[in-house]
């Protein structure tokens, strides 16, 4: 036996000792997680009432309305200093004017021009411009501002990318993309970009922004418009007749050109509310520290009068949320609380970009260094019809447990061979899987912020997901029992064993 096996056993006899002996109270409280409270929940979550739960949306509020109602009826704390709300901003900018005027002459929005909507309101006026090429900055492979000085001015760069040149990353992170010109420009120090682009334009422009949370930015990047051809010889002359083809050519060099340039944007801001909601079971010895338990409650709301209903993403796993704080409110009644205290959270604006679980992250109610796992269930009530190993109807993807703390994979195997016997498939955990199913719900903000994780979900990848026909009838509800039980026997493991998890391995981001 090597040493390496030995010190693994010893490590893991603590863990092991969980699974001798079945926990009576534990089973008499998973026992309350039954497929009639399931429906019962979720055909409420998921029905035409809430209107799919866009966020923000009335019948976003009316969910949280819903699922507050049943904390309360539990018996649960508020889980943010009194309230079961923790309110976070949201805001959407509309465009009420922009303009271009070159050397007093004023140019044709959506025929000459067009603003970025992501501009600041802002007036700005140039005497010069600098050309910098495709506007590619990628370190040891091509820098188009080489020699280039672009602090506080106007800076005009092709759209596209030359075709000797090899990006060293790809996608929305590559620096040939749009974000990556636009984070060049901004890290040269550039006031203001001009993109030129072909067979312009393309589309009529948006006038009115998404919501966001971004209003304030810790950075502002330059001040953005996109241009015809024809537009940009207005500034370069000769050199901006036929660009593409000169650039292509490679006979247009950078270059400074003299011509007053007048750039202005007017937006207005709306400012609206989403929340996410939070109860708490108390615990005993141990009540400072924490185990949560989240799922996200928002889908994608209606378009027109067709509702997207959300039944499995994420109305199952908010289901799950609900019905284990049930379960674990009805032991602490019994006499059986947790040593832990255990936070039921359900998060807004997932489908958005990780909103509401990205500003509990960066605005924790409870310290995250004393948050010893966050067990995240975003889908859990179908079945994946591509699965075609072991047996689908009686499975689960868990995504995360052997990442951060080596203790997470020992409990949650323990406790689902002593209690479910679900099937545990692997089958998304590696974080370079094309899916990147990891970093695509809100237990990620978490681990990034180093607490461990565990994700389950069902795999439901075509079919119905994010698509009007993702309604309540369509679940498996004694299987979306089942899985919510497990996730509370690991729970329950979590909130009373004697240590917090380790986190002894290092989380790794793989680049995409």
């Amino acid at each position: 036996m090597t040493k390496k096996i030995i010190i693994y056993i010893l490590l893991s006899m603590p863990l092991l000792s969980m699974a001798q002996k079945k926990d009576k109270n534990a089973q008499k409280a998973a026992a309350t997680i039954t497929v009639d409270d399931m429906k019962r929940h979720l055909y409420i979550i998921a029905g035409p009432e809430m209107e799919g739960r866009n966020t923000p949306s009335e019948g976003l509020n009316r969910a949280a309305d819903y699922i507050e109602s049943q904390f309360k009826s539990f018996g649960l704390v508020p889980g943010n200093n009194g309230s079961y709300r923790q309110v976070y901003n949201l805001y959407k900018d509309s465009m009420i004017g922009a303009a271009i005027n070159i050397n007093g002459a004023a140019l044709e929005l959506n025929k000459d021009f067009q603003p970025q909507t992501n501009n600041y309101a802002a007036e700005m006026r140039f005497s010069e411009a600098v050309f910098a090429g495709y506007g590619i900055s990628d370190e040891g492979n091509r820098d188009d501002y080489k020699d280039l000085n672009v602090a506080g001015k106007l800076v005009i760069i092709a759209d596209g990318v030359p075709a000797d040149y090899k990006s060293s990353a790809t996608g929305f992170a590559s620096p040939s993309s749009s974000f990556g010109k636009m984070n060049a420009a901004m890290n040269k120090g550039a006031a203001a970009l001009i993109i030129v682009y072909n067979n312009f334009p393309r589309n009529e422009m948006r006038t009115n922004n998404n919501w966001s949370m971004n209003s304030f930015k810790a950075m502002q990047t330059p001040f953005a418009f996109t241009v015809s051809e024809n537009t940009a010889s207005k500034i370069m002359g000769e050199d901006g007749n036929n660009l593409f083809a000169k650039l292509k050519a490679g006979s247009l060099t950078s270059k400074t050109y003299s011509a007053d340039v007048e750039l202005v944007y007017a937006k207005q801001t709306q400012t609206t509310t989403a929340s996410n909601v939070l109860g708490m079971v108390e615990g005993s010895d141990l009540k400072d520290e924490y185990v949560f338990i989240t799922g996200h409650y928002d889908h994608l709301g209606k378009r027109g009068d067709v509702i997207y209903y959300g039944a499995d993403d994420d109305g199952s796993g908010t289901t799950g949320v609900i019905e284990m704080a049930e379960a674990f409110a009805k032991a602490k009644a019994a006499g059986n609380g947790p040593r832990r205290s255990i936070v039921f959270m359900t998060v807004s604006g997932e489908e958005k970009g990780l909103w509401g679980s990205a500003y509990y992250s960066n605005h924790p109610v409870f310290p995250l260094e004393k948050t010893t796992v966050d067990l995240n269930i975003d889908m859990i009530g179908r079945t994946d019809s591509s699965r075609h190993v072991g047996d689908s109807l009686n499975y689960v993807y868990v995504v995360g447990d052997d990442k951060i703390s080596t203790d997470l994979k020992i409990i949650s195997e323990a406790a689902n061979k002593l209690y479910t016997k679900l099937e545990l498939d692997y089958k998304f955990n590696d974080p370079n899987d094309r899916n990147r199913i990891y970093f695509r719900s809100d237990h990620y903000n978490f681990a990034a912020k180093g607490v461990p994780i565990i994700f389950y979900y069902d795999g439901m990848l075509k079919a119905d997901y994010h698509k009007p026909t993702d309604t309540p009838d369509k679940i498996n509800y004694p299987l979306m029992a089942k899985r919510a039980q497990l996730v509370f026997y690991t729970a329950w493991e979590m909130a009373n064993r004697n240590d917090m998890l380790k986190r002894d391995i290092k989380l790794e981001v793989p680049k995409r």
